[in-house]
């Protein structure tokens, strides 16, 4: 429930960790199959603060999902490419990249394990610190996890791309 990390809010909760999965196939150099998940000690209380995003099935993850315009990514990352972290939780809209204008927007090779998204002129990028958080789809009115903030070049270039591991690819193992 974090929303300020200047302010003391009563929807905060604090976890231990329990353990820490990393994907046996994570390649650190690529960030192919950038996934871990995370056990804690004790349940999350669910409450209006604090909401989970569904796990989607495989097929309505890349069919439909995949298919809508956007999805949102949420983090309290830089707020500009070398700025500082930002104090506030900010979410932002980021629509789907075509596979193809996603890999020849970079000399990285894009993974099938992964996906594009973001803005090619405007302003606007996961970032630095943001990292490891989530990006969701909403679907009639539900939220579903779709991919995880990975990497890219720098913050909001461009014509470059915020690039997401692909959950679905995933979710077996999940």
């Amino acid at each position: 429930g974090e929303v300020d990390r200047e302010e003391e809010e009563h929807s905060e909760t604090m976890h231990t960790v329990d353990k820490i999965f990393v994907h046996s196939k994570y390649v650190a150099e690529t960030y192919d199959n950038d996934i871990a998940i995370i056990k804690l000690k004790e349940p999350i209380t669910f409450s209006e603060y604090v909401i989970p995003a569904c796990l989607p099935e495989t097929d309505f993850a890349n069919e439909v999902l995949m298919n809508q315009k956007s999805g949102m990514v949420s983090g309290f990352g830089r707020e500009f490419e070398g700025g500082r972290l930002s104090k506030k939780l900010k979410v932002l809209q980021v629509p789907y990249v075509d596979r193809n204008t996603c890999k020849q927007s970079t000399n990285f090779e894009i993974t099938d394990n992964m996906f594009c998204a973001g803005y090619e002129t405007e302003q606007k990028d996961a970032c630095q610190g943001d990292s490891g958080g989530p990006h969701v789809t909403k679907y009639k009115e539900t939220y579903f996890i779709t991919g995880i903030v990975s990497w890219g070049e720098g913050c909001a270039r461009k014509g470059k791309y915020g690039i997401y591991t692909k959950l679905s690819r995933f979710l077996r193992w999940v």
